[in-house]
């Protein structure tokens, strides 16, 4: 096993969990259909970048969430809610990051975002009262 390989399975485990890095590292590399991605995630965006010095995991999250907002990738963008969580961020925290996409990526990609981070804010039993613009009937 690389080493990259190594330190992404121990990262995905911390912010995670340990079966989730179980689960990837087991289609990584499979015979399935892109299964050489999931190498490529775990050696290169958790092994590689996500293990680097420089930055706190919870700095990293930040940044994360806020490309993802501004490419409009909001299934991944949930993941990444979760991780942030994980990472230490605050519910504030996350509602002012979105608000400072909001200059830079749009409004259309800010509400789909609280959409998301909403879902994920419910499932996790952080926010039970917060509706979203579909729920209100604003989109």
């Amino acid at each position: 096993m690389s080493d990259a390989r190594e330190r992404g399975i121990k990262v995905i485990s911390e912010m995670m969990s340990p079966e989730f890095a179980k689960q990837m590292a087991s289609g990584a590399g499979s015979d399935e259909f892109c299964g050489d991605v999931g190498t490529m995630a775990l050696e290169h965006a958790f092994g590689s970048v996500w293990a680097r010095s420089g930055l706190e995991r919870k700095q990293r999250s930040m940044v994360t969430i806020g490309v993802l907002v501004a490419l409009g990738q909001i299934l991944e963008l949930k993941n990444h809610i979760r991780i942030g969580l994980k990472n230490g961020c605050s519910v504030v925290e996350l509602q002012e990051i979105l608000i400072q996409t909001i200059p830079y990526a749009g409004y259309p990609a800010f509400a789909s975002a609280v959409t998301a981070t909403v879902e994920v804010l419910r499932e996790m039993g952080l926010d039970t009262k917060t509706r979203t613009s579909e729920e209100k009937g604003l989109l």
